[in-house]
């Protein structure tokens, strides 16, 4: 980098993570009559220019070390991953909100429901004991399904079992659930006490602005994303109970599937939110087959999480293992994929290229959305299951060679690979401000 370039490199780093000066307003085009214009400057932090200045030398960083002055804007490559969960608690106001600042075109609300059916913003239908203070209201958490025991030990202080709880959003009421406070998702093995299971965050995450965590409605995530001028991508989660629910106490199922599905769909509709605004989500194939058919506006982008690596049988490198196929997918009217990002990246000659997985996608016509940026600790140390396919540090690859990431910096490398390679529309991550970083550098809008 020349002098002039480590220059602004260096000032735009300062500016920018005082919030002084971000570039120009994110843009927010006033798509819902009424809504409120809330503009805001784009604050990328020193995040993308750690990652920046770690990658090896060569074309790609001299493009990104190009940019650092920017402008920035908002991209709807960069999609909020319940927010910018980074560093904020999950699916909480700050967490949405940061995202935003961050340049995340889009942000997802991730949808379960309550025991009167409300639907709310959780990653899981049973998560509330890790991501909420839920063990330390004696009045709520007497209503988790499994009520928190503490961990034993024997006479050498050896664990004998773990401490464990579950507490469901629908174990308890809407006006419960409101009476909660977010906070980083993780809990302590070895607790003894409620408060003490309430830690355990991963020492490459924060407990900084984790002092509060607004719990939301999926309605008022819908009116905060209006607000702030974001997209909205809702995941509809599997549930955690028998389908259909019993929402009135009676002992008979009356809350079906079709009517949670159809739930998330008829919040959007009631807000004014133009369909092409919304990427619906679900891993359950039903799910999107039904959006398809009885809300064909939403199902033409809805979008088909690919959980099957988890499957018996299924391997991403091996097109005889899917069913449905690439293009059993498309004739049944699915438009958007979404696997996690390793299954879109192998190593061959030493580079990370598209895997067969990506090539049989894009061939079939499918468009791909990859998941998840930001969710792992340091590459350096190993990476974790969003690079399994190309990490150095993983003793069987998931590729023909071996892996050639190892550093964070290489995080880019990928990034790029699955921008310009495989053609990805869009990266969810836990911290938008480096795909935002990415995107506007590679002008993607």
């Amino acid at each position: 980098m020349c002098l002039l370039q480590a220059s602004a490199f260096v000032l735009s780093t300062m500016l920018i993570s005082t919030g002084v000066v971000a570039g120009p307003q994110g843009k927010n085009d006033n798509w819902e009559k009424g809504a409120k214009n809330h503009p805001q400057a784009i604050q990328l932090g020193v995040r993308p220019y750690f990652l920046v200045d770690d990658m090896d030398e060569g074309e790609l960083k001299d493009k990104l070390e190009s940019c650092a002055s920017g402008p920035f804007q908002r991209s709807d490559f960069s999609i909020g991953h319940r927010g910018a969960a980074l560093q904020f608690p999950e699916h909480t106001r700050e967490s949405y909100e940061a995202a935003a600042r961050q340049g995340a075109g889009i942000v997802e609300c991730d949808v379960t429901f309550t025991a009167d059916t409300e639907l709310v913003c959780r990653h899981s239908q049973c998560d509330l004991h890790t991501t909420t203070n839920i063990l330390t209201i004696p009045s709520l958490s007497a209503k988790c399904s499994v009520p928190f025991e503490p961990a034993t030990f024997d006479e050498d202080g050896n664990r004998l079992t773990a401490a464990r709880a579950r507490c469901c959003t629908s174990d308890i009421t809407l006006e419960e659930f409101k009476q909660l406070q977010g906070k980083m998702d993780a809990s302590d093995p070895d607790a003894t006490t409620a408060e003490e299971y309430q830690g355990g965050t991963a020492d490459w995450r924060t407990e900084l602005y984790a002092t509060r965590g607004t719990l939301m409605t999926h309605a008022e995530s819908i009116e905060l994303f209006k607000q702030l001028g974001v997209k909205m991508t809702p995941e509809l989660k599997s549930p955690s109970v028998a389908m259909p629910f019993d929402s009135d106490g009676d002992t008979i199922g009356d809350y079906s599937q079709e009517d949670y599905a159809q739930q998330m769909i008829d919040e959007y509709k009631a807000a004014g939110v133009p369909a092409d605004h919304v990427w619906a989500q679900s891993f359950d194939l039903n799910d999107i087959l039904y959006w398809i058919a009885e809300e064909p506006e939403f199902g033409q982008q809805a979008v088909f999480l690919d959980g099957r690596y988890g499957s018996p049988g299924f391997d991403h490198r091996d097109p005889t293992t899917w069913s449905p196929s690439m293009s059993g997918l498309v004739s049944e009217g699915v438009q958007i994929i979404a696997p996690p990002m390793y299954m879109l990246l192998e190593v061959r000659g030493g580079k990370i290229v598209p895997s067969t997985y990506a090539i049989e996608a894009r061939n079939a016509g499918l468009d791909i959305i990859a998941w998840t940026f930001e969710r792992s600790g340091p590459l350096a140390t190993g990476g974790g299951f969003y690079y399994q396919s190309v990490n150095g540090d993983n003793p069987d690859p998931l590729s023909p060679e071996p892996g050639v990431i190892d550093s964070d910096g290489d995080m880019m490398v990928a990034l790029d690979v699955l921008a310009k390679d495989v053609g990805v529309l869009g990266l969810f991550s836990d911290w938008p401000a480096s795909v935002t970083y990415y995107a506007n550098c590679m002008k993607l809008k």
